[in-house]
C-alpha cells in the first residue's frame, strides 16, 4: 500500500522568478573536518540568490566541490539547476506540479533541494511568515548536536568531547574509521559515561567487520551511523540483526522509497534526514511522516553548511518525527565569521532558537559575502 502524504505546502504557488544568480563562497574552517574518506579545511558552498517582487532570498546547495561524501558536486549541481530544473518552472505552477517535473530528472537530489528551498523561502517571505509556519509548524526550541571529525590523537578527541559537554550539547557524534574505532570509542565512553554518544563510520566498513561492530554494543551508543557502503540497504539489514545498537542510515537514504525499503528490510532503526541529500524539505517531511507512522525516530543531519543551510535545518526540525538531536551546532564551532546573521548559538540548556522573522529569518552580510566570494554569475 502506497504511503499517502498530502500537505498544504504542495499546493502553494511560488512567486514568479525574476533574477537568479549563482554565487560561490569559500569559508575557512576553524579546524579541519575529517571523515573516513576525506578531510576538508574549508566550506566551499554554491548559493542561489533569487529575486522576485522586491524580495531576495538565498538557498544553499549542500553538495561539496568533491565527490567524497556522495556523487553530486557543486559543479554538477549548478549544471542540473541551470539546464534542467529552472527551465521547467512556469509562473502559476504549484509546488506539486514543479516537483512532478523535477522527478523526470533522475537523481541529483541536492540540486533539486537547492531550487525547492529557494521557492519555499520565497513564498514564505512574500507571505510574511517564517519558513516553519509555511510548513504548517509552530516555533520550538531546537535540540543541539555536535559532529566531531576524525582527530589525530585520542587526547585531541577527548578534548573536543569535553568542549561539547561544557557547551551543553544534547548529543555528541564522533566519526570513526578503520583503525580508529573500538579503542577510540572506549576512551570516550570511559571518560564520559553519561553522555548521549553515537558514532558515524561514513561507509568505511564491510560485512567482514561485523565482529568489530558487535564490540560497539558494549558502549551504550545511541546509534551507529552508516557503517557499510553508501549504496547499500540490504547488507545493513544483515548487520542490524546482529546488533543491539540501532543502525542509523544516512548516505543510503536518497528518497522516501529508500526509507520505505530500509524500514521494510529492517536495515536500520533510526534515519538521518539531510534535506539536501533527499531532495528538499517536502521529501524530508514525507520521510519523517513515514518514520513516525512506524515508530522510527529521525534527526536532521548537517553538511557543515553556512548560516543559510543551517537555518533551513533549524526550521525543518519543527516537523513532527524529529525527536533526536540533529547535527546542529554553533556557528562559531566552524567559522570565525559566517556570511549570515544571526549566528547559531546555544542557550544555557543547549537549545537553539529559530531565527526570527519571515522566511529563514536571516540576512546576508554583504561585506563578509564579498570577503569570501569565489565567483558570481547572473543566469537569468
Amino acid at each position: 500500500m502506497a504511503f499517502a502524504f498530502d500537505h498544504p505546502v504542495l499546493h502553494c504557488i511560488p512567486p514568479p522568478l525574476e533574477q537568479i544568480e549563482f554565487v560561490t563562497v569559500r569559508l575557512p574552517f576553524i579546524t579541519p573536518f575529517g571523515i573516513s574518506a576525506h578531510v576538508w579545511t574549508c566550506k566551499e558552498a554554491l548559493l542561489l540568490r533569487v529575486t522576485s517582487g522586491g524580495f531576495t532570498v538565498w538557498s544553499e546547495c549542500v553538495a561539496d566541490p568533491d565527490p567524497y561524501y556522495l556523487s553530486e558536486t557543486t559543479t554538477t549541481a549548478a549544471h542540473i539547476i541551470r539546464d534542467f530544473l529552472l527551465p521547467v518552472i512556469k509562473d502559476g505552477m504549484t509546488m506539486a506540479e514543479i516537483l512532478a517535473e523535477f522527478r523526470k530528472v533522475k537523481g541529483n537530489a541536492m540540486a533539486k533541494a537547492t531550487v525547492e528551498n529557494a521557492l519555499l523561502v520565497l513564498r514564505a517571505e512574500a507571505d510574511g511568515v517564517p519558513l516553519h509556519a509555511l510548513l504548517g509548524q509552530k516555533p520550538a526550541r531546537i535540540m543541539s548536536g555536535i559532529s566531531i571529525g576524525i582527530k589525530e590523537t585520542v587526547d585531541d578527541l577527548l578534548a573536543a568531547v569535553q568542549e561539547a559537554v561544557d557547551k551543553k550539547y544534547h548529543r555528541v557524534k564522533m566519526k570513526i574509521k578503520r583503525g580508529k574505532d573500538v579503542a577510540w570509542v572506549r576512551a570516550v565512553r570511559e571518560r564520559f559515561p553519561d553522555i548521549q554518544l553515537m558514532v558515524d563510520a561514513n561507509c568505511d566498513f564491510t560485512l567482514d567487520d561485523r565482529p568489530m561492530l558487535r564490540e560497539l554494543d558494549a558502549f551504550g551508543l545511541t546509534m551507529i551511523e552508516q557503517p557499510l557502503s553508501y549504496a547499500d540497504i540490504y547488507q545493513h539489514s544483515l548487520v542490524q540483526k546482529e546488533l543491539k545498537t540501532p543502525i542509523c542510515l544516512d548516505e543510503s537514504i536518497l528518497s522516501l522509497d529508500d526509507a520505505a525499503t530500509a524500514l521494510a528490510l529492517g536495515s536500520c532503526r533510526i534515519i538521518n534526514i539531510k534535506e539536501g541529500r533527499v531532495g528538499g524539505l517536502i521529501e524530508s517531511m514525507r520521510i519523517a511522516a513515514l518514520c513516525q507512522q512506524q515508530g522510527v525516530p529521525v534527526w536532521s543531519g548537517g553538511m557543515d553548511e553556512t548560516g543559510i543551510g543551517r537555518a533551513v535545518n533549524i526550521h525543518l526540525q519543527t516537523v513532527p518525527g524529529f525527536t533526536l538531536p540533529g547535527d546542529t551546532s554553533e556557528t562559531s564551532r566552524y567559522f570565525k565569521e559566517d556570511i549570515a546573521d544571526p549566528p547559531v548559538v546555544l542557550d544555557r540548556e543547549g537549545f537553539i532558537s529559530i531565527p526570527p522573522g519571515p522566511g529563514l529569518g536571516i540576512h546576508i552580510d554583504p561585506d563578509r559575502l564579498n570577503r569570501y566570494l569565489v565567483s558570481r554569475k547572473t543566469i537569468r
